[in-house]
């Protein structure tokens, strides 16, 4: 499927727009989804497209009122808007907002993104996705603790207030925040509506030494007969691959401040080592609880996150 879609890059939407930071998450979001959607009609998936986007072929003699004159300019097809007044699946967007998330740190005037306003980008396009199909969507935010959690509604109005938090949630970069994902989850699973969706942004870098506390809290989200979506968020050369010039570099963890220098070539097959390892075991333990493990990698673009969406979503019907 992947050659028949737009493919959307940041720069694009920075050149485009000349954004500089994230302040109009609605706008941005809105062309991801657009784009997307766009991206669908003119793939030979015409079936899954429909069943997405809210629409379907128009058939000659029916009426024109519904057609989306937007989608027919940019695709030369006639596709009539669906209606559907009930809400048919509720959604909770859980985000993870501690200090590990800021990396790679941002530089002034730089048109790349950090964990965190990639995640909060590809949130906000999910929950306009959401919207656009009626479903209902709400927000967690978690650090050491759940700092915002929200129920799940359809509404503008609700929209509007989730970017909101997301934005605080940017502006709030603070360094010495740690992350207790697991402590999070468990809150979650047990306060949101049974039968949920529950979709998870976060680089899960918390206790990887000892990461049985994060296996049982999504054990605990499956128990509760929740669908989980798991974005496992990554700065893949540099936190995956460890690509780095072989020249001295001062590593700081920034949930903690403890620096270290350090040649990368003297640490890399044990970094690597260490990280392949605990993937491995999230990748057996998710495979094992029947959650879909995603891994996001910031320097694509958001398709990924749709798509995968609109996979799991098929699923469940």
């Amino acid at each position: 499927m992947n050659g028949s879609f737009f493919i959307f890059s940041i720069m694009d939407f920075f050149e485009q727009y000349n954004v500089k930071e994230l302040e109009n998450l609605d706008l941005i979001a809105r062309q991801v989804v657009e784009g997307f959607i766009i991206g669908l009609h003119k793939s030979p998936f015409h079936g899954f497209s429909v069943e997405f986007a809210e629409h379907r072929l128009y058939n000659q003699g029916e009426s024109t009122r519904n057609i989306d004159w937007k989608v027919y300019a940019r695709t030369d097809k006639m596709f009539t808007k669906r209606f559907e007044e009930e809400t048919n699946l509720r959604c909770q967007i859980v985000v993870d907002v501690s200090s590990s998330m800021y990396f790679p740190e941002m530089e002034a005037g730089s048109k790349t993104l950090n964990k965190l306003k990639w995640s909060s980008l590809a949130a906000a396009s999910l929950m306009m996705l959401l919207k656009r199909q009626r479903d209902a969507f709400g927000l967690s935010i978690f650090d050491s603790e759940l700092r915002q959690h929200t129920p799940a509604r359809s509404s503008t109005a609700h929209y509007k207030l989730l970017l909101t938090y997301l934005d605080n949630a940017i502006k709030d970069a603070k360094e010495d925040k740690s992350t207790d994902a697991a402590a999070a989850l468990h809150q979650i699973a047990d306060s949101i509506h049974k039968r949920s969706l529950v979709v998870i942004f976060s680089d899960m870098f918390d206790r990887i030494e000892s990461p049985e506390h994060i296996f049982s809290a999504l054990q605990h989200l499956k128990h509760n007969k929740h669908e989980v979506l798991l974005f496992h968020v990554v700065d893949k050369s540099k936190e995956i691959d460890f690509q780095f010039e072989n020249r001295p570099y001062m590593f700081i963890d920034v949930e903690t401040g403890e620096r270290v220098k350090v040649q990368p070539h003297e640490v890399k097959d044990i970094y690597t080592r260490k990280l392949r390892e605990f993937k491995e075991e999230l990748q057996l333990k998710c495979l094992q609880y029947k959650i879909d493990l995603v891994e996001a990698d910031i320097s694509q673009g958001f398709n990924q996150i749709l798509q995968s969406y609109l996979i799991k979503r098929s699923r469940m019907n």
